[in-house]
């Protein structure tokens, strides 16, 4: 094959793949497809210039001595071949720099795609959840709780009214036994009737805490072995986790349904760069 053409090939395959791979990424993305269109544009960019610079570099050092004398007429035919040949040179390379442009240009175009979807910062996005003041309390169905239906010592995970299975909302209801809890200083109204509250999300790599052991009211993350004091503002007591879980002020409406008097005090889940420790 032609060397020009070679060189020309390659940077239009990158070229098309990085236009293929703009179309995959608006489209909702495909992980393998994205990783061997990738490979190819950037791949396709690399062998382009590796046979620019194998093939048609001048690779020297060229000397000439230089001429005392005019050139003959005898030499002025190969003189001539030799400039038309330079001029040749030149358009090609002139060719090649603008595939080679047009190559890097569709890679900066599906470039873009990602590059927007970083965004800003998810500051406010971490540190809310569904909760507001007000919101009752439902089961995954969709059910109010009522607070009277709640048999002590056992956990019934809940979420607010209108977000039942929200990642970031869901909450351990506990009844405890009556006079087993002291709230910590500030939360004496945030557990009616002895029902306390907590995030159900791990706050070391934010696995679902749902192990509740009644008889010393811990609650355990099945992941790595957190061990929480329910007693305590579920300070925890073992494993990798070092912050308590949040703990959800509650409160009981006039129909006897638990609803929640604001959201979490502080974000849930694992600590981010932004969040301040209390």
């Amino acid at each position: 094959m032609n060397k020009t053409r070679a060189i020309a090939l390659a940077f239009t395959l990158s070229a098309l793949s990085s236009l293929s791979l703009a179309v995959v990424y608006v489209k909702g993305g495909e992980a393998q497809l994205e990783g061997a269109l990738l490979g190819v544009a950037l791949g396709g960019v690399s062998v382009g210039l590796i046979l620019w610079a194998k093939r048609l570099m001048p690779h020297g050092p060229d000397t000439q001595a230089r001429a005392v004398t005019p050139p003959q007429a005898a030499e002025r035919p190969e003189a001539a071949e030799a400039f038309e040949e330079g001029a040749g040179r030149i358009g090609r390379r002139r060719f090649l720099g603008r595939m080679l442009a047009v190559a890097i240009g569709a890679f900066g175009v599906a470039a873009v795609v990602p590059i927007r979807s970083l965004g800003g910062r998810p500051d406010g996005l971490l540190s809310h959840t569904s909760w507001r003041r007000g919101s009752r309390a439902v089961t995954d169905d969709g059910n109010p709780v009522l607070a009277a239906d709640l048999p002590v010592n056992t956990v019934l995970t809940v979420y607010p009214e209108g977000a039942p299975g929200s990642a970031d909302s869901q909450t351990l209801l506990i009844r405890l036994p009556a006079g087993d809890y002291h709230p910590l200083p500030g939360r004496a109204d945030w557990a009616p009737g002895d029902i306390v509250g907590f995030s159900k999300v791990c706050t070391h790599a934010g696995c679902p805490v749902g192990l509740y052991r009644a008889d010393s009211q811990e609650l355990y993350c099945p992941c790595h072995q957190s061990i929480f004091e329910v007693l305590e503002a579920c300070r925890p007591s073992a494993g990798p986790a070092t912050r308590p879980l949040p703990q959800l002020p509650l409160a009981v409406d006039a129909d006897g349904y638990v609803i929640a008097q604001g959201d979490f005090p502080e974000p849930i889940g694992p600590g981010f760069w932004t969040r301040e420790h209390k």
